[in-house]
């Protein structure tokens, strides 16, 4: 048996960094449902499982109310392995002022926003570095926040609940130097998280640019090249069995569910990792937005087609750049 080289252990511990974000949210949801019933149902411990349970009701409100960061959590060297795997780049094209606060609104969503997660939930890019004065708040679905540990794992990261109220809080309530990071498209634009596809879930996502005007906030649009390339999928005869059972999912919980692959533990082998190839997140310009308490939807309407413009102006500046054709469009659906 030869010796682990360098290069072994590091491609093994990057391997593990993107398994381990991957699985845990499934894992400790499991384990937590699966040890309050033990506790429950098999032993005298009872209580303890009715004190978790407590908690979680008292703590309810926190991931709406800015959560609950730790810097330690988001500075772990685990992180970088995870940015190293792809690899994984920010870019800045334009700087961000502490006076004010923000909302970044990044595309694409893909599969598991992979790009999303390293920026603005982890100081593996060092976004506090490139982005001196700004406080990240990724927002994520409220059903991480349901389940205890998880729960205070996916806070740590400075994720918050992706909410109206928890929106209103942060851009309110927390002085300046908050960037709100959404995820517009979310699980519905899982379906086109496939190679080869610029399509983003837009024409009809207005609540961000809501509130923008409520609070006179900037928007910065953001677009991550790559994140479409990272996983393949099989895409169902249109028409068929399948996908009127995809279609009719989604109409009932929102959510695509997608035949997607890429690789496994070994490079050239099958499985549920990301393909690691490389993605570049272009933070772009700020959109300044004017203050309206009461915005009509003809004001939104025009906002939001302000920032799909300047959407299409970022994806256009940078495309070739990032491999994809000159004559390849960003579409809105």
């Amino acid at each position: 048996m030869g010796s682990i080289s360098k290069k072994d252990l590091k491609t093994a511990l990057e391997v593990f960094a993107v398994f381990q974000w991957a699985l845990s949210a499934l894992l400790m949801g499991f384990f937590v449902v699966f040890s309050h019933l033990y506790l429950v149902v098999f032993t005298p411990y009872w209580p303890l499982a009715g004190l978790t349970i407590i908690w979680l009701i008292f703590d309810w409100k926190t991931p709406q109310q800015g959560g609950r960061r730790s810097d330690w959590v988001r500075g772990w060297c685990l992180w970088k392995q995870y940015r190293d795997y792809f690899p994984l780049k920010m870019v800045k094209t334009h700087d961000l002022s502490p006076r004010h606060n923000y909302i970044i609104a990044t595309h694409p969503h893909g599969l598991m926003s992979h790009s999303a997660f390293c920026h603005f939930a982890t100081e593996a890019s060092g976004f506090s570095r490139i982005f001196p004065g700004i406080t990240p708040h990724l927002l994520t679905l409220g059903a991480f926040f349901w389940v205890p540990v998880l729960r205070e794992y996916v806070m740590s990261s400075g994720a918050c609940s992706v909410s109206r109220a928890s929106m209103d809080y942060l851009l309110s309530s927390k002085g300046s130097g908050n960037a709100v990071v959404v995820v517009v498209g979310g699980l519905a634009e899982c379906r086109y998280g496939r190679p080869g596809i610029s399509t983003l879930v837009l024409k009809k996502r207005q609540g961000f640019v809501r509130r923008a005007l409520q609070h006179g906030v900037a928007l910065v649009p953001s677009y991550s090249f790559g994140e479409n390339e990272i996983y393949d999928q099989h895409v169902f005869t249109p028409g068929g069995w399948v996908n009127h059972l995809q279609q009719w999912f989604q109409r009932l919980v929102h959510i695509y569910p997608c035949a997607f692959y890429g690789r496994g533990f070994t490079e050239n082998s099958w499985g549920l990792l990301p393909y690691n190839r490389p993605i570049t997140t272009i933070i772009g310009k700020p959109l300044p937005i004017p203050k309206i308490e009461n915005p009509s939807q003809e004001t939104v309407d025009k906002y939001h087609a302000l920032y799909l413009t300047a959407l299409r102006k970022l994806f256009d500046e940078h495309k070739v750049q990032y491999g994809i054709s000159e004559s390849q469009e960003l579409e809105f659906v």
